[in-house]
């Protein structure tokens, strides 16, 4: 059976498509900040708790306080660009997530767990005493999880002819575990997540705790080392991801498309430059190479996934139904709640140390 008989016909768009594309390399790299922060908090106050000094102790439960603010942001921010996903990808992506259905329903509950057990670590820790480790651990690895689940969907999404073996099994429990590039895709995206996010706790720990100055040399050499060394692992990985790849879609990156090689030499140049301004603990000048490195980054994954449905799938000749008010009525609520957003993180009393 030809793949593309199974793929449903896409929907009328209420605008250009550009316009899609445009909000989703603007929103999803803000999900992925966040997300960094995230792991990389809930990484960094894990390794604190096996660390024997006291600094360390006591800087994870300053970041106690923070990973509750991170989930929730990373839930948040990751609406948009799955919004506008459904909407440009939305009838292989419908696909996808019935295929897995029965994994994809599992990630609201383990979200939800999640994000009581990051609530239980800010609140409860002194109480739960050596068992805060545990928790702490038990949050990450529901973060994670969640995130190969995602990572299972985006990429069936991408390979239509997976699809096939649905008729072997049709009851929902079928994950993408045969492509070759899901694993170095997950852990390029992982490695990558837990490097910024230790960028972020070196931040954090030089900006919100400055007033100590035990825990700002503590968070910032942990969280420096963590981006240096999580980094130049995410170079190797991401070498793999590559090797691993179609070769119509590797190629993109080996001169066959110009602007897609250039995203490839630009983010190994960006990666690179962190690594020596990480190493030497320079940390705005690492966060001020990390913030393109990211955008960059996504417009790779971005390419990829175009590589991937070119047989199939032609954004440029999806049809347009041009209705204005509806995008103008989402511009003006992202601008808005922007806003808020800004103005809640400042009236919270661990970003109004001083």
């Amino acid at each position: 059976m030809n793949p593309a008989s199974l793929i449903p016909t896409a929907d009328t768009l209420t605008a250009h498509w550009g316009w899609f594309q445009f909000l989703l390399m603007l929103t999803f790299p803000l999900h992925l900040f966040a997300m960094n922060a995230m792991l990389g908090t809930a990484l960094s106050a894990f390794i604190c708790h096996v660390l024997p000094e006291r600094p360390y102790r006591e800087l994870s439960h300053e970041l106690s306080k923070a990973l509750p603010f991170m989930v929730a942001f990373t839930i948040n921010l990751g609406v948009a660009p799955l919004l506008f996903v459904n909407v440009l990808y939305g009838h292989l992506l419908y696909t996808s997530t019935v295929l897995m259905g029965l994994f994809w329903l599992a990630v609201v509950p383990l979200l939800i767990i999640a994000y009581y057990l990051a609530y239980i670590y800010d609140f409860s820790y002194i109480k739960l005493g050596s068992l805060a480790v545990y928790v702490v651990l038990a949050v990450l690895l529901l973060l994670m999880s969640v995130g190969f689940i995602f990572s299972n969907n985006m990429t069936m999404m991408i390979s239509p002819a997976s699809w096939l073996r649905w008729f072997a099994t049709p009851d929902g429990t079928l994950l993408n575990l045969a492509d070759p590039a899901l694993l170095p895709r997950y852990l390029h995206i992982m490695t990558g997540s837990l490097a910024v996010g230790g960028l972020c706790v070196a931040l954090y720990s030089s900006t919100v705790l400055k007033l100590d100055s035990s825990l700002v040399k503590a968070g910032t050499r942990l969280g420096m080392q963590l981006f240096t060394w999580l980094t130049a692992l995410q170079v190797l990985v991401g070498t793999w991801f590559l090797l691993t790849l179609p070769g119509e879609v590797m190629k993109r990156f080996m001169g066959n498309n110009m602007f897609s090689t250039g995203l490839l030499v630009t983010g190994i140049l960006l990666a690179v430059a962190t690594i020596i301004t990480g190493y030497k603990r320079k940390v705005m000048a690492t966060l001020l190479l990390t913030i393109p490195l990211i955008y960059v980054m996504s417009f790779i994954r971005d390419s990829v996934r175009t590589g991937y449905l070119v047989p199939y799938f032609d954004m440029t000749k999806v049809p347009a139904n041009m209705q204005w008010s509806p995008l103008v009525f989402f511009l003006m609520t992202l601008v808005l709640g922007l806003v808020v957003i800004v103005w809640m993180l400042s009236k919270l009393p661990v970003f109004r140390k001083s």
